[in-house]
């Protein structure tokens, strides 16, 4: 009776603890670059978190402003009080001796401001103007790093296909002005390094980007991050330098990338940045794509990172876009939402069904005939399954919102069924203080044991309802399947590539493809569907670098052991 007892406590307290789910909830701002195109759509990119006086602050592409959280869970939008010059690109941000420092990328003269207050939005000058940069175009994506060892003060910057990243130090003693001349760091090898070609899935063949520089010190050690092969597809990630300086000399880092989601919901991790939290834990921001209004539509992503006993920097991406508790470890919370029948109350064209909403890709979606109150989009789950969390991820379709006044914000209420008839009430998004959630994420209060989730709309800012997903997670009686008991891998004749095909498991719904530089360093991920056609060719390789391969197989019960490691020399 006692462990009976003691096992329900221990369920509890797991159930109480929250959760988060990536793309990041935040009520992202529409964004009007790409003007005179008159494009409308909401979009977040390059984002910068850094931990300041006990809050940590959110710095994005584009946003009027920036967010506060205490918990990197419940973010609050601040609007500052005065912006000296027009809106940023990739900033940078960090903090140092309890200053906030933000600088904005550009190629002519800037100042670095200091947040006085940001809880309150109050800006300062740091100082008026830095000079203009000499021996190379920029700051742009700029970073700036204090090596708290030697109390020196670094830039890195860059963006492009045709120069490398860059640092310079910078003079404390003259408001951190420039001091010496730029110094190129690392350019991209794509002939070598498999995951730095440009395109889906490495396939395109447009010369790739470099950009979003980073540094972190660790152990002594200098990591200079950077984003590659460009924004616009899948691939987007994360890799690293490692350096005994932090002007180097650099070496590349053989585990590359460090951050890399190709598969999946919310794909791509590139240019972001890798900060510790107030409990010392490691997390690595990131860019995922959408792509659909614009090549620069796009989301933010947190996961959960750290450096392993050798040093190697590593980035934990499995399960990325699926709950997981705020000391970074997956919930176990499984998608029951994949290709289910979803029904709707009307819906505008053909080309954009309720099955859109189901379909795990934020490049789709499905579009009601009106933005009304009360229009419904209802998922049939095939069972009675145990839900715990849901997703509401919206898209933008002809919008023709061009402000981010009073007018945009998100209220919907969510309804659980067992038998398709009576109705109980999950969770209501309404009320004050209003807030725009375009990737409105709701951890349920209790458990709720159904067959149907239904959406019931309130309000969108947008002339169109369209969801692009409507994802459910929890849990369906019965078990995890087995992992997959055969495990091939060939290198192509083109070592920066490989095909990995494995024996299909019976009940699973899906594969994780798992792969590094060591039986016990199998970092990388390739999550795929079940009715995705094997072999999969994995384009992310570096030469001469060997690797190691497993499998593991899920469905809507769990996860299976991880399969057989094959050795890929």
């Amino acid at each position: 009776m006692k462990k009976a007892l003691l096992s329900l406590c221990l369920s509890g307290l797991a159930w109480a603890q929250p959760t988060y789910c990536n793309p990041v909830d935040l009520d992202y701002k529409y964004n009007f670059e790409q003007l005179p195109e008159r494009i409308s759509y909401r979009s977040g990119a390059d984002p910068v978190i850094v931990p300041h006086q006990g809050a940590y602050y959110l710095f994005v592409t584009i946003s009027g402003g920036w967010w506060k959280s205490k918990d990197l869970l419940h973010w609050n939008y601040v609007k500052p009080d005065k912006w000296p010059f027009e809106d940023m690109c990739a900033p940078a941000a960090l903090s140092v001796r309890n200053k906030l420092y933000l600088f904005q990328s550009t190629f002519t003269q800037r100042p670095i401001l200091e947040l006085t207050d940001p809880d309150q939005g109050k800006v300062e000058f740091f100082n008026r103007w830095l000079p203009l940069m000499k021996g190379a175009d920029g700051p742009w994506d700029p970073s700036i790093f204090h090596d708290p060892d030697s109390d020196r003060w670094f830039m890195y910057f860059g963006s492009s296909n045709v120069f490398p990243l860059y640092g310079i130090e910078l003079d404390p003693q003259r408001q951190l002005s420039y001091k010496g001349s730029p110094r190129g760091l690392i350019v991209l090898d794509p002939e070598q390094h498999g995951w730095e070609r440009f395109g889906q899935d490495h396939k395109g063949d447009i010369k790739p980007f470099t950009e979003g520089a980073w540094m972190t010190k660790h152990q002594g050690k200098y990591y200079l991050q950077y984003g590659a092969p460009g924004t616009e597809y899948n691939v987007y990630a994360t890799g690293t330098y490692e350096g005994e300086g932090p002007l180097g000399p650099f070496h590349y880092a053989p585990y590359n990338p460090v951050a890399y989601r190709p598969g999946g919901f919310a794909c791509g991790t590139g240019h972001g940045n890798f900060f510790q939290d107030f409990q010392g834990r490691h997390w690595l921001t990131g860019t995922c794509w959408i792509g659909f209004n614009w090549g620069m539509e796009r989301r933010i992503v947190m996961h959960p990172a750290g450096f392993d006993p050798s040093g190697d920097m590593f980035c934990d991406t499995r399960f990325g876009d699926w709950p997981h508790h705020l000391d970074g470890k997956f919930s176990g919370w499984m998608l029951l939402s994949h290709h289910k029948p979803l029904t709707a109350s009307s819906t505008l064209e053909k080309e954009h069904p309720a099955s859109h909403a189901g379909d795990e890709s934020l490049r789709t979606f499905w579009v009601a005939a009106s933005a009304r109150k009360g229009e419904l989009l209802t998922m049939d789950l095939l069972k009675e399954c145990t839900v715990r969390a849901v997703q509401v991820n919206y898209a933008d379709y002809q919008s023709d919102v061009f402000d981010n006044g009073p007018r945009v914000y998100t209220e919907f209420q969510l309804l659980g069924s067992r038998d398709g008839r009576k109705w109980e009430v999950l969770h209501e998004l309404a009320g004050e203080p209003r807030r725009d959630r375009p990737c409105a994420y709701v951890q349920l209060k209790h458990p709720a044991r159904i067959r149907y989730v239904r959406y019931v709309h309130g309000h969108v800012a947008a002339p169109r309802l369209a969801i692009a997903d409507l994802r459910v997670f929890g849990s369906a009686d019965g078990k995890p399947p087995l992992p997959p008991a055969r495990l091939e891998v060939r290198r192509d004749t083109d070592r920066r590539n490989a095909f990995v095909d494995w024996a299909r498991v019976e009940r699973a719904s899906g594969y994780n493809v798992r792969w590094g530089i060591a039986p016990n360093k199998l970092y990388q991920t390739y999550q795929v569907w079940a009715d995705q056609p094997g072999p999969l060719e994995i384009r992310a390789l570096n030469l001469p670098q060997g690797y190691f391969f497993a499998v593991e197989a899920f469905n809507e019960c769990g996860v299976s052991t991880l399969g057989p490691v094959a050795d890929c020399p």
